[in-house]
C-alpha cells in the first residue's frame, strides 16, 4: 500500500486550506540519536498543545474557553456575522424609497424671502422669451403646491418601490439561512476533523507501539529487517496522517470562527448534539412543496416580478396628463407702487405631454421586457429549487445509509485487525497482511466517525433547502 493511498483514504469531504501551517507535534527528537519518537497524549495535555521550538503554531487569540453547540453556533453568527447586518441595513433602506415616491402625494410648501435692487420699470431683454419688468423690493411669501392626479403614475411608483422593499426583506431573510447553512458547515465539518485527528493520534501511538515491539524481536533475532522496515513505513504514514488531520483541524477552527463573526481564532470547545439519528422524511414531494411555498429567494422573486409589473404601469402612466395647483401667498412691505403691498393667488396646471423624443414609450416598453423577465427567471428559479431539495434530500438519504454500513464496517475491520495481530503473534502470517488489516481498521475508523456528522450536515442542507434553518 502506497504512502498516496494512506493521505487520500478520507479527507476528500474535509476542508483543507494550506494557508494554515502544520502545528504542535506529538513526537519529540532524541538529542542522542537523532530520531523522532512519538510521544503519547496525557489526559491533561493533548497533543495539539505540546509547544514545539522552531515550529509556529495556529494557536487561539482569546484564553476564555466558548462552548458551544449548533444552536448556539448560529445564534452568535446571527448577533456578530456583518453579512446578515448589511443585508438588514440594506432591507431597511430600501424601505424609504417608498417614502420617497410618496412625497409628491403630499402638499409641497416653500418659503421664499426676496430681495431686489434694480432701475425701477426696466426690464428683462436677453435670456428667454420672457420679459418681466424689475422693480426694487423687499418681500416674504409662501407658495404651496398639490399633484391633484397623474392619473396613478405616482401611486404605481410608490407600489412598486414598496414590493421591492418586500423583496429586500425577503433577500435578508435568504442571507441569513446563507449564513446559517454555512455556520452548520463549518460547525459539523470541524467535529469531524477533531474526530479524524483523533483516530489519528490513536493510529499513530499503536503504530508506535507496533513498531518497538518488532524493533524488539528484530533486535533478538525473531523477526526480520524486513518486518521492521514495514512498521516504520506504516508508522511513518501514520504520522504524515497525523500532520493532516492537525493542520485540517486547525483550517477547519479558523473557518468557524471566520463564520462566527470572529476577527481572530477563539478557543471553541464545540459539543456535539446527542439525540439520536432519525430518518429523512420518506417522501420528497411535501418537501418541495413546502420550498416553492416558503423559500425566501421565491418570496423575493414573485415581489420583484411584482414590482416590475407595478413599475411598468407607472412608466406607461406618463403618456397621460398631469394636474396640479399652485398657490402663492405673500407681502412686500418694501417697494414700488406697482408691487407694494400684500397678494395672493392661486391656480390650476395641466401639463400634458405630447411629443419628447419618444422617451416615454421606450420606458414602458423597457419596464415591460424587464418584468417578463423577471417572471421567466422566478420560473427557473422554481426548477431549481425543485432540482435542489430532491437531491438534498437523496444526499440525506445516502447519508443516513452509510451511518449504519459505516458501523458494520468498523466492526469488522476491528475482528480483522484482531485477527491478523493473533496471526502475525503466532508466526502464520506476513506483517504485509498485518499492515493491510491497520489500514482497513484506520479507514473504517475515519468512515465511522465521520458518518454521523456528515448526516447532520445533509439534513442541515435539506431544511435549509425546504423551509429554512
Amino acid at each position: 500500500m502506497t504512502r498516496s493511498t494512506i493521505l487520500n483514504l478520507s479527507f476528500g469531504s474535509i476542508l483543507f486550506a494550506s494557508s494554515i501551517c502544520a502545528a504542535q507535534s506529538p513526537w519529540i527528537e532524541n538529542p542522542t540519536d537523532g530520531q523522532l519518537h512519538w510521544s503519547p497524549p496525557t489526559p491533561d495535555d493533548s497533543p495539539r498543545r505540546v509547544q514545539v521550538p522552531s515550529r509556529q503554531t495556529a494557536s487561539p487569540q482569546s484564553s476564555t474557553l466558548i462552548r458551544l453547540t449548533v444552536k448556539d453556533a448560529e445564534a452568535t453568527a446571527i448577533r456578530n456575522n456583518p453579512v446578515i447586518s448589511v443585508a438588514r441595513l440594506n432591507a431597511l433602506a430600501s424601505r424609504q424609497v417608498a417614502r420617497e415616491y410618496r412625497s409628491a402625494l403630499w402638499p409641497q410648501v416653500y418659503a421664499n424671502l426676496t430681495a431686489v435692487d434694480a432701475n425701477d420699470a426696466s426690464r428683462i431683454t436677453a435670456g428667454g422669451l420672457n420679459n418681466p419688468v424689475l422693480y426694487t423690493r423687499a418681500a416674504g411669501a409662501a407658495t404651496v403646491g398639490q399633484l391633484l392626479t397623474d392619473f396613478g403614475h405616482t401611486t404605481n411608483l410608490v407600489a412598486s418601490a414598496r414590493l421591492q422593499a418586500q423583496a429586500e426583506e425577503q433577500h435578508a431573510a435568504a442571507t441569513k439561512q446563507d449564513i446559517l447553512l454555512a455556520v452548520d458547515q463549518a460547525f459539523y465539518n470541524a467535529l469531524q476533523t477533531h474526530a479524524v485527528l483523533r483516530v489519528a493520534e490513536q493510529t499513530v501511538a499503536t503504530r508506535q507501539l507496533l513498531s518497538d515491539q518488532v524493533s524488539a524481536l528484530t533486535r533478538s533475532k525473531l523477526k526480520s529487517a524486513l518486518d521492521l522496515s514495514f512498521a516504520n513505513v506504516n508508522l511513518s504514514q501514520a504520522k504524515l496522517l497525523y500532520l493532516d488531520a492537525l493542520n485540517n483541524d486547525k483550517a477547519a477552527m479558523a473557518s468557524l470562527s471566520a463564520v462566527l463573526g470572529y476577527p481572530s481564532i477563539e478557543n471553541m470547545e464545540l459539543l456535539s448534539d446527542s439525540d439520536s439519528l432519525t430518518p429523512p422524511p420518506a417522501d420528497v414531494g411535501p418537501l418541495i412543496a413546502d420550498a416553492l411555498a416558503k423559500r425566501p429567494e421565491i418570496l423575493a422573486l414573485e415581489f420583484e416580478s411584482g414590482s416590475a409589473e407595478k413599475l411598468h404601469s407607472a412608466e406607461r402612466d406618463q403618456l397621460l396628463p398631469t394636474i396640479s395647483a399652485l398657490g402663492a401667498f405673500g407681502d412686500s412691505p418694501i417697494g414700488g407702487e406697482p408691487v407694494h403691498g400684500p397678494y395672493g393667488a392661486v391656480g390650476v396646471n395641466v401639463q400634458i405631454p405630447i411629443f419628447n423624443g419618444f422617451l416615454y414609450p421606450a420606458r414602458s416598453r423597457e419596464a415591460d421586457l424587464r418584468a417578463q423577465a423577471t417572471r421567466k427567471r422566478l420560473t427557473d428559479l422554481r426548477n431549481q429549487i425543485s432540482r435542489d431539495v430532491r437531491t438534498s434530500w437523496l444526499t440525506a438519504t445516502t447519508a443516513f445509509d452509510r451511518v449504519t454500513v459505516s458501523e458494520q464496517l468498523l466492526d469488522q475491520a476491528n475482528q480483522a485487525l484482531d485477527l491478523a495481530q493473533t496471526r502475525y503473534k503466532l508466526g502464520l502470517s506476513s506483517i504485509v497482511e498485518l499492515s493491510q488489516a491497520q489500514l482497513q481498521q484506520t479507514q473504517a475508523e475515519i468512515a465511522s466517525a465521520q458518518a454521523g456528522y456528515q448526516y447532520r450536515l445533509a439534513l442541515s442542507t435539506l431544511l435549509y433547502q425546504t423551509t429554512g434553518l
